[in-house]
């Protein structure tokens, strides 16, 4: 359940049942034992790994399955209620568990091996978390009461988790962490984003480098300088700046400014050609007033992102941001959700718009029906828009085309292969 960090751990997870020789099987009703990685971060999410739960509990009582256990950071946050309230899991593990879990089916774990992987994307691109763990002090986030201190993974482990990828096939890998600005800070003293991304380049078979979770208040100048000139990293940046008033990010404690915001923006935009931008927002935050979200709405519109994504507020235990309450409804919430998505449809489509005629890099994910289905270097799995391709071209999967842009909607492109 959850974000692509955590199916990294169940991607790890399941390598080390397989070495264990457990089969993995993709039914329900096909497993003697059920495994559920839960997402514990908003309650949204939370509701939906509960109800997850209960389905699994449902097989359980009709004797499809034998054992339950449920992991990850839902079990993490919330073990005591949750033995209390759902009686049938048979375990509860944290995050990370992978001992835990593999002991109590009955394996072992194989500590050597615990950097192999079972895919769950396509073998042609995968994610790489660099990093486990948060420093940051958000107000509204309950991640490093889940996940802990911030923790980087070395660079060697690191280039040798993208050797044995390439070896599987993948030619994209996507750079995960709850901050991956941070990397390197509490192993190496400084933060050295730019030396991953150098020494991962020259890994043979990987083609593209994707940076997902940068933060806004610590960007390093270096890891600016060596997106820009390093041609197997893309140019494509993933910024959540949750943002833009003064008012609202000093509640939400985000360690930056308006004004700092909207200069990084333009130095990302100055030194990186061709950038395409990412960010997502949360509205409903205790202390937005009208003034603020009307402020972060003209924000918006002048800024001009690529691809932007909106969360409403989740009043979320524990955290530094609980005291606050939850003023603004949910209604308001809602509205104004639709308000800021409605201001980034029309600049979606403006944008693809001017792509017509225009030749992108393409990475070919899938075919669906009648078309294709593939990804530009500005789009990443799952939250981008798409390129579509007639089946005529007759394309293969995993490999990188260039294409001509014919025809666009709101957040999707079409293309003829060159």
């Amino acid at each position: 359940m959850g974000c692509s960090k955590n199916a990294v751990d169940s991607e790890r997870l399941m390598a080390q049942l397989k070495i264990n020789n457990f089969e993995i099987v993709t039914d329900p009703n096909e497993a003697d034992s059920l495994i559920i990685n839960t997402c514990g971060f908003i309650n949204p999410a939370k509701e939906e790994s509960i109800n997850t739960i209960l389905e699994a509990v449902a097989l359980k009582k009709e004797n499809k399955v034998k054992k339950l256990y449920v992991a990850g950071c839902l079990s993490q946050r919330y073990e005591v209620d949750l033995k209390k309230d759902i009686p049938e899991v048979d375990k509860f593990f944290g995050t990370e568990d992978y001992k835990g879990i593999v002991e109590e089916l009955g394996g072992r774990l194989k500590t050597e091996l615990l950097g192999e992987r079972e895919l769950s994307t396509p073998k042609h691109f995968a994610y790489m978390k660099i990093s486990e763990g948060c420093d940051n002090p958000c107000s509204f986030c309950a991640i490093p009461l889940i996940r802990g201190k911030y923790r980087s993974k070395s660079i060697d482990e690191l280039v040798v988790e993208a050797k044995s990828l390439a070896k599987k096939g993948v030619k994209e890998i996507i750079l995960i962490g709850q901050d991956t600005t941070e990397y390197g800070l509490d192993l190496y003293g400084k933060r050295n984003l730019d030396e991953l991304l150098n020494n991962l380049s020259k890994v043979k078979g990987i083609e593209w480098i994707r940076l997902l979770y940068t933060y806004p208040s610590h960007f390093p100048m270096e890891a600016i300088e060596e997106i820009a000139k390093n041609p197997k990293v893309l140019n494509y940046i993933d910024m959540p700046l949750q943002h833009i008033t003064d008012n609202v990010l000093k509640g939400m404690r985000r360690g930056i400014t308006k004004r700092r915001t909207i200069e990084l923006i333009e130095t990302l935009r100055e030194k990186i050609p061709n950038l395409t931008l990412r960010t997502t927002f949360i509205v409903g935050f205790p202390n937005e007033t009208a003034a603020d979200f009307k402020e972060l709405c003209a924000f918006v519109k002048e800024t001009k992102f690529d691809r932007v994504g909106v969360f409403n507020y989740s009043q979320e235990d524990d955290t530094t941001g609980f005291e606050l309450g939850n003023p603004i409804s949910e209604k308001t919430k809602a509205n104004r959700n639709n308000k800021l998505m409605e201001i980034q449809r029309e600049i979606s489509q403006e944008k693809n718009s001017s792509l017509v005629g225009k030749s992108l890099n393409i990475i070919v994910d899938s075919l669906d029906g009648d078309y294709f289905i593939a990804r530009s270097e500005r789009d990443a799995p799952e939250v981008d828009g798409e390129v579509l391709i007639d089946k005529d071209e007759n394309l293969k999967i995993g490999n990188i085309y260039k294409v001509e842009i014919i025809d666009y909607n709101e957040y999707d492109l079409f293309a003829k292969l060159l």
